[in-house]
């Protein structure tokens, strides 16, 4: 198992990164970097390309606001105790205890994935279905660290690169849409955040990241096997 948080423990030490600070509390989960990191996002608090130096995945309350997930997020955060300026804030109704994490030392580059899920509203792209448009909390949420140097295109081809290696960990586990009872390919509220030190103590630039290139198919590895146990142990105590 590779889910820090189900025995209980309120931190998680990564053995490949330890510099991360991890944490857990009842209602989020949070990993630090100690710098900025560029980003980039559909989180629903400070999403797009953007910097951050802490990101955090927050299990709402029932008394979650739809309207206004960015306001009710920077509330969370400074409640917290956290700068809202610096941090990248995912959201989910899922279990975090049971979110997975997997890492890796890759070619010029150190890999940390955390995945938080549950497929209560499992959906395949590409169907018509009943759409909304206020937002609503994310389902599988993603978060793919790298220590190393990428282009803002890899990053973009890093997003790609999870999402179709989330979707090929749902068609694994033959999770269903809901609606048509096809095989879905995710959830309709889900979330991919990509992290990126630039830390020019590696010499080269991943200009791609795609599942050919050494990172991209690292990334691809990591991001199925967190979700395939995410999704897979959600029903688990």
């Amino acid at each position: 198992m590779t889910q820090p948080f189900r025995g209980g423990a309120d931190s998680y030490s990564s053995p490949l990164w330890p510099e991360l600070r991890i944490g857990f509390r009842q209602d989020h989960l949070s990993v630090e970097c100690g710098r900025v990191y560029q980003t980039l996002s559909n989180a629903p608090y400070r999403g797009g390309p953007g910097r951050g130096e802490r990101f955090v995945n927050w299990k709402v309350p029932l008394s979650y606001d739809c309207t206004d997930p960015s306001a009710m997020m920077r509330e969370a955060l400074l409640g917290w105790g956290y700068d809202p300026e610096s941090a990248v804030g995912l959201q989910t109704a899922a279990h975090l205890t049971h979110a997975s994490f997997f890492e890796e030392a890759g070619d010029e580059c150190r890999l940390l994935v955390c995945a938080s899920a549950g497929t209560g509203n499992a959906a395949r792209a590409g169907m018509a279905r009943e759409t909304f448009s206020a937002y609503e909390p994310g389902t599988v949420n993603l978060i793919v660290m790298v220590d190393g140097q990428m282009t803002e295109s890899a990053m973009v081809n890093a997003v790609i690169s999870a999402t179709e290696a989330k979707s090929a960990a749902f068609a694994d586990l033959d999770i269903r849409d809901h609606s048509h009872g096809c095989p879905a390919t995710g959830t309709s509220t889900d979330a991919a955040l990509v992290a990126v030190s630039q830390s020019d103590r590696y010499r080269h630039v991943h200009r791609y990241a795609g599942a050919a290139t050494t990172i991209g198919n690292a990334i691809g590895r990591l991001v199925y096997a967190a979700v395939h146990e995410a999704v897979r142990t959600q029903g688990e105590p």
